[in-house]
């Protein structure tokens, strides 16, 4: 169940070719089995995310973008057995297209319902979804650097947003579409 729900949601998350399984193996030191208080069975995650490539330990294959959305689809999977309050995801937005952090975006509103996400993201597809927009700023002052973290109301979302989709002088249009993916928000929630 585990395998093929993960792969359900790396398919969401823009993965349509991915192959996913688990390989359960016995721990041993030479020939001598390991045991512990919890057996001596251990579980490795095998991935292939292009069609044709040999699934491989995913801990020798993933990318940065893969392994973020593997860590959310595994999380998203178990989230009601786990009993995590709280996860941090630091800029899971890397190396993917608008489209696939939007997607990415929904599916963490989506386990925001059993746990608290804290993102740390440049992509404004993600930050719009969230409940709370945290805006982190960082200074020198009198030589050192300072971090400043605001809580920034709708405007303020609504400016950081444009920013992020527009980088150096907003326009009307990038306005228009900040405040349409916050308008968006309301049909995944």
């Amino acid at each position: 169940e585990l395998e093929v729900r993960v792969k359900e949601t790396l398919e969401f998350l823009d993965m349509p070719k991915v192959v996913f399984y688990t390989s359960l193996k016995e721990r041993y030191e030479g020939e001598e089995k390991v045991l512990n208080k919890y057996g001596s069975d251990f579980a490795e995650f095998y991935i292939s995310a292009n069609r044709g490539a040999e699934a491989q330990p995913l801990s020798k294959i993933a990318s940065g973008g893969e392994l973020a959305r593997i860590m959310l689809a595994l999380e998203s999977v178990i989230s009601d057995k786990d009993g995590i309050p709280t996860i941090i995801y630091d800029e899971i937005d890397a190396g993917v297209s608008g489209k696939t952090a939007r997607k990415i975006g929904v599916k963490m509103l989506e386990l925001s319902s059993v746990s608290q996400i804290l993102c740390i993201t440049h992509s404004a597809q993600i930050a719009s979804l969230g409940d709370e927009h945290l805006f982190i700023s960082k200074s020198d002052i009198n030589g050192a650097t300072e971090t400043r973290i605001d809580v920034l109301d709708r405007e303020g979302r609504i400016s950081e947003l444009s920013r992020i989709l527009g980088g150096i002088d907003v326009t009307e249009s990038q306005r228009a579409a900040a405040i349409d993916m916050l308008e968006e928000r309301k049909l995944y929630k």
